[in-house]
């Protein structure tokens, strides 16, 4: 079982004007991230689990949608997965 730890910011984002479908698609990314960690992300292609570069390299990108994005970081060492935001496709670092 991987544990997965939301930054605090993450529950605004969710509660602004975030679609009840991505709201679900998130829910069913961190039941999939918490038995399956991030080979199990990978393997299903409608997420497009993919690593960042550049100035979010160290980081990963599923998609929520066609929009939204869910960007996380990955400790393998703890069986950990960090989400630090869920956006509208947004990856300038704040």
């Amino acid at each position: 079982m991987w544990l997965i730890e939301e930054h605090r910011r993450v529950d605004k984002q969710l509660s602004g004007s975030v679609p009840i479908e991505v709201l679900k698609r998130y829910e069913k990314w961190k039941d999939i991230a918490g038995l399956s960690g991030p080979q199990g992300l990978r393997a299903i292609k409608g997420f497009h689990d993919e690593a960042l570069s550049g100035e979010w390299k160290g980081f990963r990108s599923s998609r929520l949608g066609l929009q939204w994005r869910v960007i996380s970081r990955v400790a393998p060492n703890v069986l950990q997965i960090q989400v630090i935001h869920v956006t509208a496709h947004n990856y300038r670092k704040q």
